[in-house]
C-alpha cells in the first residue's frame, strides 16, 4: 500500500481515537415515520425523529405512481448534460413549476442543491464584485464562494450591524455587484435569518439578497412558499431541494429572474457537466410541489408535532435551543456523549443521531431532531419516554 494511504489510514485513526467517527445504518424501509433498520442480523422498527422528510411525503402514494408513470413513460435516465441531449418536456415543467411556487420568472435544476450553491456564484461574480456571507452558512454556499474570483466578506450570524459594515466596506470598495447570501435556515440550530433587516439593508446599499432555502421550502410560509414568504420579502436569488420536504428524493434548483437562470444555464460549470435528472424523481417533485402548495394540513400537524415534542422535553429538564422551526436540537457539549446517546435511543426504539464537529463546533454536540407530519402525537410521547430514561441512565437530567 502507498504510504499516502498509511498517512490516510493513520488520519481515520486520530478521528476514531477523537470519537469523532460517523457510522451509517442500512434502512431497509421506506423513509417515514417508522423506518425498519437493520441492526446485529435483525430488522428493527424505530421512531424515525432525524429525517428531512417534513411534510412526510417520502412515501407518499402519489409521489410513487407519478414516478412510476413516469419511467413508463420516458425511462430510467436521460444519459446525458441537458444541453447535449439531456431535455426532456418533465424538467421544463418542474422549471416553470418551482418558479411559479416561489414568485420567480425562471428556473433551472440540479443534481443536487450542493452543486446549486457550488455553481451559482461564478457566473455571477466576478473580482469586481463582492460576496457577502453569513458565517453559520452551510458548507455548499462556503464551496461555492471558494471558486469564485468575487471579493469576499463575511458576517457574523445574525448580525445586522455586522452586515450593514460589510456592506459599507464592499461599497466603499467600489465593488460592481454585491452580493448577500444566507441560509433561511441555519440547519444545526433551527434559527431562521432574519430576512426582513437583511433585505432592508441589501436594498440599501444596492445589493442582491441568495436565500437557500432547503429547510423551509414546502413548509413553512404562505402555502409552503419558503422563509421569504415568511418574512414578507422577494429573494433575488432562491436556492433549494427536493430531497428534503418536497419528496425526499434527489434534485436542487435556483429559481431568479430570467436573465440569471439564462447565465446559469450557459455558465454553472456543475449544471453543464451533470447528468440530468432523471424523469421518476423530476414527475415525482412535480407531485411534492402540488401537494405541499395545498398541504395546509400536513403543515398544521407538522407545527403541533414540534411544539408537542419541545413542550414536553422542555419539561424534563434537557438543554434544548430555543425556536420555532421543527429542527430540534438537544445540547449535549461532548461528541461521546451524543453518539453513545443516539445508540441507546436507538435500542429503545428512537431512531437519531448524534451532531458533533466538524458539522458542528467543538464543545457543541447534540442529538439534532426533526419533526414530520408522518409522526402521531402518539409516536412524539414514545420518543420523549426513551429520551427521559436514557437521559436518567446518562446523568443528563436528575
Amino acid at each position: 500500500m502507498p504510504d499516502a494511504f498509511s498517512d490516510i489510514a493513520a488520519e481515520l485513526e486520530q478521528i476514531r481515537n477523537a470519537n469523532l467517527w460517523k457510522t451509517e445504518r442500512n434502512i431497509i424501509s421506506p423513509q417515514a415515520g417508522y423506518v425498519k433498520v437493520e441492526a446485529q442480523g435483525s430488522a428493527r422498527e424505530v421512531v424515525n425523529l432525524c429525517a428531512n422528510n417534513y411534510l412526510g411525503l417520502a412515501d407518499h402514494p402519489g409521489l410513487i405512481a407519478a414516478a412510476h408513470k413516469a419511467l413508463d413513460d420516458h425511462g430510467l435516465g436521460m444519459a446525458s448534460v441537458r444541453f447535449i441531449c439531456g431535455t426532456s418536456d418533465l424538467h421544463k415543467k418542474l422549471e416553470a413549476r418551482i418558479a411559479n411556487y416561489l414568485g420567480h420568472e425562471d428556473a433551472i435544476l440540479f443534481a443536487a442543491c450542493f452543486d446549486a450553491n457550488g455553481g451559482v456564484f461564478e457566473p455571477l461574480l466576478g473580482d469586481r464584485d463582492a460576496v457577502i456571507s453569513d458565517q453559520l452558512n452551510h458548507a455548499s454556499i462556503i464551496d461555492g464562494i471558494r471558486l469564485c474570483k468575487a471579493v469576499r466578506y463575511r458576517f457574523a450570524n445574525g448580525d445586522m450591524k455586522d452586515l450593514e459594515k460589510q456592506l459599507q466596506a464592499a461599497r466603499s470598495a467600489g465593488a460592481r455587484r454585491i452580493l448577500v447570501v444566507t441560509d433561511g435556515v441555519f440547519s444545526m440550530d433551527g434559527y431562521f435569518a432574519r430576512l426582513g433587516e437583511i433585505r432592508a439593508l441589501a436594498d440599501l446599499y444596492d445589493a442582491w439578497l441568495m436565500v437557500d432555502d432547503c429547510h423551509a421550502t414546502g413548509f413553512i410560509g404562505a402555502q409552503g412558499r419558503g422563509t421569504p414568504s415568511r418574512a414578507g420579502i422577494h429573494a433575488d436569488i432562491i436556492t433549494g431541494t427536493f430531497g428534503k420536504a418536497l419528496g425526499g428524493s434527489a434534485g436542487g434548483f435556483i429559481a431568479a429572474a430570467g436573465p440569471v437562470v439564462d447565465l446559469m444555464r450557459q455558465r454553472s460549470r456543475p449544471y453543464l457537466f451533470s447528468n440530468a435528472l432523471p424523469p421518476a424523481i423530476v414527475a415525482a417533485a412535480i407531485k411534492a410541489i402540488d401537494i405541499a402548495e395545498a398541504g395546509n394540513d400536513l403543515r398544521q400537524r407538522l407545527n403541533a408535532n414540534a411544539q408537542h415534542f419541545r413542550t414536553e422535553m422542555t419539561k424534563t429538564g434537557f438543554s434544548l435551543l430555543p425556536g420555532e422551526h421543527p429542527i430540534i436540537p438537544i445540547m449535549l457539549e461532548k461528541a461521546e456523549l451524543a453518539q453513545e446517546m443516539a445508540t441507546r435511543l436507538f435500542d429503545e426504539g428512537v431512531y437519531v443521531t448524534g451532531f458533533f464537529y466538524p458539522v458542528v463546533p467543538q464543545g457543541k454536540a447534540r442529538i439534532r431532531t426533526q419533526m414530520s407530519a408522518a409522526l402521531s402525537p402518539a409516536d412524539i410521547d414514545r420518543a420523549v419516554t426513551a429520551f427521559v430514561k436514557v437521559g436518567k441512565q446518562l446523568g443528563i437530567i436528575a
